[in-house]
């Protein structure tokens, strides 16, 4: 088992304005593809857990590419989130929340956070202690104008917008205040994988480091 590193929620979110969320199918991608992504400036990887060999690829580059800060995405059990801390996750994000998930989340080691669609949401993490939310599906939960109704009513909460992010579209979130980064999973196309085409991934993770300045 890794050692996890302390990091806070808050430490995440201020890493960098895009975290790419990675469906990585083959065990062997694993390590190029975090390298192409620290080299074009993207730091915190977002691993989802959403393919056979997600914890092993978790595990894998928290062992060997030390400079990465690798998460779980698609966390949704009280299970899950115990398995990617030992697997070495240094953060766990959900599409969304329950109470068993939350409340395990305030006892674990690694930064837990949680996703929202709504106040209801917000309001249930908030009095669990949290201020860190994924905020999913974006485009779909009715985009900008519902991060900025939503948030609106707590100026002290923070969101990771993550579903429908693209290139066209990811600035116009991080211009707002409540913003501090949001999820894509254009950074890494699954041909570029598949090809082994990791200087286009490095070449897109600059481009989004590059443009969001």
């Amino acid at each position: 088992m890794t050692k996890n590193w302390n990091v806070s929620a808050e430490e995440i979110f201020s890493q960098g304005p895009v975290v790419p969320v990675l469906v990585v199918k083959k065990i062997e991608y694993a390590i190029p593809l975090a390298e192409a992504l620290l080299a074009g400036g993207v730091k915190v990887l977002e691993v989802t857990l959403r393919t056979k060999v997600a914890i092993d690829v978790i595990e894998l580059i928290s062992r060997e590419v030390p400079d990465a800060l690798v998460g779980a995405g698609t966390v949704t059990t009280k299970a899950q989130l115990k398995q990617v801390e030992d697997a070495g996750a240094k953060f766990a994000l959900s599409p969304g929340m329950t109470p068993e998930l939350l409340e395990a989340g305030k006892h674990s080691s690694i930064a837990f956070i949680p996703g929202i669609a709504s106040c209801s949401e917000l309001m249930l993490g908030i009095d669990f202690g949290y201020s860190h939310f994924k905020f999913f599906p974006a485009e779909a939960a009715g985009g900008i104008n519902a991060v900025k109704s939503i948030g609106g009513p707590f100026p002290d909460v923070r969101f990771c917008p993550t579903g429908g992010i693209n290139l066209d579209n990811y600035k116009n979130y991080l211009a707002l205040p409540s913003v501090k980064c949001v999820g894509g999973s254009w950074l890494a196309p699954e041909q570029a994988m598949e090809s082994g085409e990791w200087s286009q991934i490095t070449s897109l993770a600059q481009q989004a480091i590059d443009e969001s300045v």
